[in-house]
């Protein structure tokens, strides 16, 4: 199981970002999708989940802002970002915790690679 996130790049403070995550393999179903992102110096954290029957949850710092949410018969979550601000810079993780691939199903962190947002002031 992969997930690949794409859609990073540099934006200016104000604008609007979209981020895509494809989970690839024979999946069949995922559980709980997510982003998470973490800027130089400090830990990782939680930007905004999504369940698979919809229920989102937002870190309060991008509520109003960001939108999550999920295609699951293409196995994609996305992002769309809103009025970014230059404290949003980070390298933004795309999350799942429960994947069903193949003949086997199993609770695990499941994460991408990572890309880079950067908002400038």
């Amino acid at each position: 199981v992969q997930l690949v996130e794409s859609g990073g790049g540099l934006v200016q403070a104000g604008g609007t970002r979209g981020l895509s995550c494809a989970a690839s393999g024979s999946i069949y179903s995922i559980g709980t999708m997510g982003w998470y992102r973490q800027a130089p110096g400090k830990q990782r954290e939680l930007v905004a989940t999504i369940t698979s029957n919809g229920k989102t949850n937002y870190a309060d710092s991008v509520k109003g802002r960001f939108t999550i949410s999920r295609d699951n018969a293409k196995n994609t979550v996305y992002l769309q970002m809103n009025l970014l601000k230059p404290e949003d810079t980070a390298v933004y993780y795309c999350y799942a915790d429960y994947v069903c691939a193949g003949s086997a199903c199993a609770w695990d962190d499941y994460w991408g690679q990572g890309t880079q947002v950067t908002v400038s002031s």
